[in-house]
């Protein structure tokens, strides 16, 4: 069953092939990093525009590298959401639009159980239930997963999330965005220890997340009591190194407390990453090491940042369940089973 995937949640305009949700027959992904770069993060407005004008070429591109025509195609498939609801719009209604004029099924597909479906699709044999964990820029969420399709979401951030702290300092410390893989290539020269940190505990709920008291503290360790300084402009690149590791050290350290808490609170032993923050090479080193009793399974090449592949995955089980959306309205069958997922709200 050849699957068409469309995804256009944020800043990436994707499609992807899949044939039977696992094997992957192209990927191609439209990124906007160079025009987002100057502001520091995504502006909406900005992104929808660049969706309009790629998402034509990046589905061409996507059936060329496939070998396959439109035609050949057994079902459509499209991020509705969370996300920019704009973006996702454009996504969706271009889902639609190719399904009522060739007569393709449609199926509307939750962006975050895509991300926990993207670990999926390289790994065999997964035990249930399991935790999974989301990090990304938009998102920061712990969810216990029964099985594929049943969802409970047991943490999430009460503010910033993990990916969107990480973009934040390295604005903050003058880096150009995403700043996520140049923070991580700055602390490998870093003291890990050089600034003290503290990750943010909510009250009542030790499993929750909380980054904006981390990314505030980073500022006032930068520039002192008197943030409006221009102490920053002055930051040598050991300054830097070190900052960037002792963050780093602090939000993965809290990250991997709080997974162990769920995992022993759970009783689960296997935990299923998605989320642009598990590409981190610094992350997975720190669970094979401080975690070697839990089965961790984190995405494949390509699978980590928003893509289209993992929409057109998780499709096909969605498929097999027979769950067929209407294809007039945003609102899908496959509806993810927890409210704080609600696409009109994330």
């Amino acid at each position: 069953m050849y699957i068409l995937g469309i995804e256009t949640s944020c800043d990436e305009t994707a499609a992807s092939i899949v044939r039977d949700g696992k094997e992957i027959l192209s990927n191609v992904i439209a990124s906007q990093a160079d025009q987002h770069e100057i502001f520091g993060g995504v502006v909406p407005e900005l992104a929808c525009r660049r969706h309009i004008d790629a998402i034509i070429p990046t589905l061409k591109q996507a059936l060329k590298e496939a070998s396959l025509t439109l035609d050949q195609v057994d079902l459509i498939a499209a991020a509705y959401g969370p996300g920019l609801i704009g973006a996702l719009h454009i996504g969706v209604t271009s889902a639609k639009a190719l399904s009522l004029s060739k007569k393709i099924p449609f199926l509307a597909i939750n962006h975050i159980e895509a991300h926990l479906y993207a670990a999926l699709m390289s790994h065999q044999d997964v035990l249930f239930p399991c935790l999974g964990a989301v990090l990304s820029g938009g998102h920061t969420s712990l969810v216990l997963i029964e099985s594929l399709g049943t969802y409970s979401l047991i943490a999430e951030t009460i503010d910033d999330a993990i990916g969107e702290a990480f973009d934040k300092v390295a604005k903050m410390m003058g880096l150009p965005y995403p700043g996520g893989p140049i923070l991580e290539e700055l602390a490998k020269q870093g003291d890990p220890y050089s600034y003290s940190l503290k990750a943010g505990h909510v009250k009542k709920k030790p499993l929750d997340f909380s980054f904006s008291g981390l990314k505030t503290a980073v500022l006032y360790k930068l520039k002192g009591p008197n943030t409006n300084s221009d102490k920053i402009e002055s930051l040598s690149l050991s300054e830097k190194c070190n900052m960037a590791a002792s963050f780093q050290r602090v939000a993965f350290q809290d990250v991997l407390s709080k997974i162990l808490l769920a995992a022993e609170t759970y009783k689960t032993k296997t935990v299923i990453f998605g989320g642009g923050v598990t590409s981190s090479q610094t992350l997975r080193q720190l669970f094979s090491e401080k975690a070697p009793h839990l089965r961790t399974l984190f995405p494949g090449k390509g699978l980590s940042l928003d893509n289209a592949a993992m929409i057109a995955g998780l499709a096909f089980h969605k498929w097999q369940e027979k769950r067929e959306s209407d294809s007039f309205g945003l609102e899908p069958a496959s509806r993810i089973p927890i409210s704080s997922f609600n696409p009109l709200t994330h």
